[in-house]
């Protein structure tokens, strides 16, 4: 009888806590589409890449 009494005190007491939480809805910030007017060449995108490929074979060799 007494864990019957504990088990339902607990389950009041965890209901409670959910109750009275209520706060207001967290809304995105819209999405703004950009163009990218001077776009970057593929070269620069590369170059960087291929210099720490290069470090790494000469440190391992």
């Amino acid at each position: 009888m007494k864990k019957l009494v504990l088990v339902t005190v607990l389950l009041a007491a965890a209901t409670t806590a959910f109750a009275g939480g209520m706060s207001d809805p967290v809304m995105d910030a819209p999405v703004v589409v950009s163009a990218m007017d001077g776009a970057n060449s593929s070269d620069s995108g590369l170059l960087i890449p291929l210099i720490i490929l290069a470090l790494l074979a000469a440190g391992v060799s």
